[in-house]
């Protein structure tokens, strides 16, 4: 079983300058249950279908399975899913021996920034870009399938960092 560990934060300065590599993506959800979620994902001209497990209680690790799809199954896929879309860059940031996934949202979602770095156990220490503000690691509101039932601009005032 392939589990997925990692902490996710809101951005408060600046990362492109940093960035090795930025890509477009467009995501939609075919089951967006609770603990549950079956995600079709265009990033690069390339499709992907991903499973997801639920959380453990801290929201910091879940299963994980992802496999490449052809695209062409992946827009025929995307007709499928739940009314909203996840539209965003990622941008890869370098930081010592991880990298830091900064996904800057577009559409309903704009104004949102989060970036979130995967670790090999929940406790391992990793360098902490500056760019990185308060932490939201467990917290749905910040979950991509959450972001397609209630978009960011939906939330009224802005999260306070």
């Amino acid at each position: 079983m392939a589990q997925e560990i990692e902490r996710k934060f809101l951005v408060t300065g600046s990362y492109k300058e940093l960035a090795a590599q930025a890509d477009r993506i467009v995501q939609g959800y075919i089951c967006s249950a609770h603990g549950r979620t079956v995600r079709v994902r265009i990033r690069g001209g390339r499709g992907y279908l991903t499973i997801k497990g639920p959380s453990d209680a801290g929201g910091t690790s879940r299963y994980e399975w992802e496999r490449e799809i052809p695209l062409h199954e992946a827009e025929e896929l995307m007709r499928l899913c739940e009314p909203g879309v996840v539209d965003k860059t990622r941008y890869l940031v370098p930081s010592g021996r991880h990298t830091v996934e900064v996904d800057e949202f577009h559409g309903e979602n704009e104004g949102l920034t989060v970036a979130e770095i995967e670790l090999a156990s929940a406790d391992e220490p990793f360098d902490r870009p500056p760019f990185l503000g308060r932490e939201v690691t467990g917290d749905v509101r910040y979950y991509n399938s959450y972001l397609t039932k209630r978009p960011y601009r939906t939330w009224g005032e802005p999260d306070t960092l």
